[in-house]
């Protein structure tokens, strides 16, 4: 039977779908809380992560043993890495990858963590594309975008930064969770996908960007997240 697992960074990511979901049970780990219940006629459990990358890799870990969950959605916010990519706008994961590990000196690719054999984890494919044509259904006044989504545990909001990690990952946007989310699923064979909503530019403009877009953007994603459910 499937069980959903999905963890938003901030409460503000995931306030919205727990107001909807019939809580059945509530566990306490790793200093998060865990709802277990319903949400559109599927089993679901949703946490919120906290902010970092440890913090989501040991939520996504708690999810497998814990709550046994068939498939991990990370719902949340994130910066633009393309011009064309606009504030709105939701880009649905094809891979994900760490930005700012650096083992070069061993001779591992930048962003490649060592003896794990890959460089970026693949999102689930048909997750991808359910998660692409839900949003067209249901925020058809924004565009979304397939493509790679790059994490690290900084806030980017330097032009020169954001230039650097576009020349060496070609990512779509960037944000602080999603990498390690990919990481712990693919390390335990469960099929993800990574929602980002995106809340600023990831450039100088960014710090008054994000806390005037970060409520719409995060709206976004939950409308998606819900739509999709039952279709999985």
């Amino acid at each position: 039977m499937k069980k959903i697992g999905i963890i938003g960074a901030m409460e503000l990511e995931v306030e919205a779908l727990k107001a909807k979901m019939d809580i059945r049970r509530t566990e306490q780990k790793a200093s998060m809380e865990f709802l277990e219940g319903t949400l559109n006629q599927t089993e679901v459990v949703i946490v919120r992560s906290g902010i970092g990358k440890v913090n989501a890799a040991l939520c996504t870990q708690i999810l497998c043993d814990l709550f046994g969950v068939s498939h991990i959605i990370n719902t949340g916010v994130a910066g633009s890495l393309k011009n064309e990519i606009d504030i709105g706008d939701i880009v649905v994961s094809t891979d994900a990858l760490h930005h700012d590990v650096d083992v070069r000196v061993f001779g591992y690719p930048l962003g490649e963590v060592p003896q794990v054999g890959r460089l970026a984890f693949p999102a689930d494919e048909h997750l991808g594309k359910l998660a692409a044509s839900c949003c067209k259904e249901v925020n058809p006044d924004i565009t979304v975008y397939q493509g790679r989504i790059v994490s690290g545990d900084q806030f980017i909001s330097d032009k020169k930064v954001k230039d650097e990690i576009v020349d060496n990952f070609q990512g779509f946007c960037v944000e602080m969770e999603g990498a390690s989310i990919a990481h712990a699923a693919y390390l335990n064979h469960v099929p993800f996908v990574v929602i980002r909503a995106i809340s600023d530019k990831a450039d100088d403009s960014a710090e008054m960007e994000y806390p005037a877009f970060e409520k719409a953007a995060a709206a976004h994603s939950a409308a998606l997240v819900e739509h999709m459910l039952p279709l999985i």
